[in-house]
């Protein structure tokens, strides 16, 4: 080979040499990446922290609800220490409070407010009554009282009847409350629920004109004014059509009134 030749190769082998080794590089790159999986990496499992995990949770909430528990059936810190009447207006809430017969210091969920509000229900002026108990250290009693609607005449005295006939007082009948004239009358009685049931549907403009409630059998009511006048009422049925009847029919003269049969009433 002579000189010049041997310097021309001298001269390429520099950058042959750079691309024979760029060659090599990228065989053993794709050969390193050739043999990676291609299939993704399992994402690693999350932790769960303490407070999710029901095995431990669970018991810690039981334990948690039996001490709350047992700390209210014993504990003297949610005890009575107060209690509150409320409703009460003719019943004393002395009377109350000797039927509840709850202690101060009795914690309050073993107070049985079921056995006392039935004790309190016993007064005869209370239509009904409820027990609360009201944390942390308060007793609530809330109670409905009769009220009059009707009273029946008797040798010791007159007796006050509420909306359902029961006979719950002795006494002055207050003003406005008509006197009930029926053979048996009570709570039972059907001509003395027949009676009130006719009352409960009159105008207040009928109703306080109404001296009088007389009921011979469920289907023969008769109301006398306070001025005399007489209201054949008839039976229950029909009851709103005859209250709608009977006012205008009074403007017109006359004694008797009858609408038993509220399409055709006469006036005598």
């Amino acid at each position: 080979m002579t000189p010049d030749a041997r310097s021309r190769r001298g001269r390429r082998d520099p950058q042959a040499r750079r691309a024979t080794s760029t060659r090599r590089r990228s065989t053993r790159t794709e050969s390193r990446y050739s043999t990676r999986s291609t299939e993704p990496a399992p994402e690693p499992t999350p932790t769960r922290k303490w407070f999710k995990r029901p095995l431990i949770v669970a018991p810690l909430a039981i334990v948690l609800v039996v001490g709350i528990a047992l700390t209210a059936w014993l504990s003297p810190v949610l005890s009575v220490r107060g209690t509150e009447v409320l409703g009460a207006t003719t019943v004393s809430e002395e009377q109350i409070l000797s039927l509840l017969a709850v202690p101060t210091g009795q914690p309050l969920m073993r107070v049985d407010t079921g056995a006392a509000a039935a004790r309190v229900a016993t007064i005869p002026k209370v239509a009904s009554a409820r027990v609360q108990r009201m944390y942390p250290s308060t007793i609530r009693v809330t109670v409905t009282e009769r009220v009059p609607v009707v009273f029946v005449d008797s040798p010791e005295g007159a007796h006050l009847l509420d909306e359902k006939g029961v006979d719950f007082e002795m006494g002055v009948p207050p003003p406005g409350v008509p006197r009930l004239v029926t053979p048996t009358p009570g709570w039972n009685d059907e001509p003395t629920l027949a009676a009130l049931e006719v009352l409960s549907v009159l105008p207040p403009d009928l109703r306080f004109q109404v001296g009088e409630v007389a009921a011979r059998s469920i289907s023969s009511v008769t109301l006398t004014l306070l001025d005399g006048r007489v209201v054949n009422w008839g039976g229950v049925e029909h009851s709103d059509r005859k209250a709608a009847v009977t006012l205008p029919l009074l403007t017109q003269p006359g004694q008797t009134y009858d609408v038993s049969s509220p399409d055709l009433p006469t006036v005598r």
